[in-house]
């Protein structure tokens, strides 16, 4: 479904931080998946768009960089991301983040300015307003569709499929193979590999931590979906934020008739990805 290039790891504070490289033709674009997810979330996009070349870092707490221990926050996100970008003797590079994977390329952009080419960002990096009696001490409250997958064991891979397209993923095609191959990384001995610690640090810096919005200095382009989870829910980012954090912006795109995940895990999501990024590597 994806051409492999290269997989591998590189040691930072806690561990060894895994990634993949998806070979394409293009320069290489680093791609930082969202808070619950992993590496595999860019499949859809190099399917749609397979000449672009995708770093694709497991983020520590998730997938094959599970046991990469905390701190975790965006900072520190951030800055193993310039740990990968080194290890592959790539200094400036375009960036897209989907959901947390956004504020990590903002804070990358913060921290390290000269490694950041270009912004694209997917229904995330801007602030958000949290939602009605949230607070950093119970922010868990606001991932309990995630948390509702750890603490117990997947038997089949269909069951976790159901569990996912009932909770995260109401909006997504249950029968795409592309939707099995993205939750077959997620298990192994049929638990899933997420961090709860790195659930909830990362959830708390991404709602209540300061984002680096203003003046970044370079290109940013951003989709944003219709819905949060699932037809008719309040959407991430409502019409009147959209309006000001637009001016920040080259080019928006509003992804109506989608959700949060739809947003990268469609093919209507994706190619409204990969349209961006052709932008950023023209």
């Amino acid at each position: 479904m994806t051409t492999t290039s290269e997989v591998g790891s590189v040691t930072v504070p806690g561990g060894d931080l895994a990634y993949e490289v998806l070979g394409g033709s293009t320069a290489p674009v680093l791609a930082i998946h969202g808070i619950s997810s992993h590496r595999r979330l860019w499949s859809w996009l190099h399917a749609e768009a397979p000449e672009l070349t995708l770093v694709t870092p497991d983020l520590r707490g998730r997938g094959d960089s599970v046991e990469v221990q905390g701190p975790y926050g965006l900072a520190r996100h951030a800055d193993d991301m310039t740990t990968v970008l080194d290890v592959l003797g790539l200094d400036r590079v375009p960036v897209v983040g989907m959901s947390m994977g956004g504020f990590v390329a903002l804070e990358l952009r913060h921290r390290h300015p000269e490694r950041v080419a270009s912004l694209t960002l997917v229904d995330g990096g801007f602030p958000l307003t949290p939602p009605p009696g949230l607070t950093p001490d119970n922010v868990e409250s606001a991932f309990a569709d995630r948390t509702g997958r750890l603490g117990r064991r997947w038997d089949r891979l269909d069951a976790y499929l159901e569990y996912f397209c009932s909770t995260t993923g109401q909006l997504l095609d249950p029968d795409d193979p592309l939707l099995r191959h993205y939750l077959d990384h997620d298990l192994r001995d049929g638990l899933v590999r997420l961090s709860a610690d790195a659930l909830v640090e990362d959830g708390r810096d991404t709602f209540f931590g300061d984002v680096p919005w203003r003046d970044v200095g370079v290109p940013v382009r951003w989709t944003h979906a219709e819905w949060s989870i699932g037809r008719e829910s309040a959407p991430m980012y409502p019409a009147d934020v959209v309006d000001m954090y637009a001016p920040q912006c080259v080019s928006v795109v509003a992804l109506d008739g989608l959700d949060h995940a739809g947003t990268i895990m469609t093919v209507r999501g994706a190619q409204a990805t990969a349209a961006l990024l052709r932008e950023a590597l023209a």
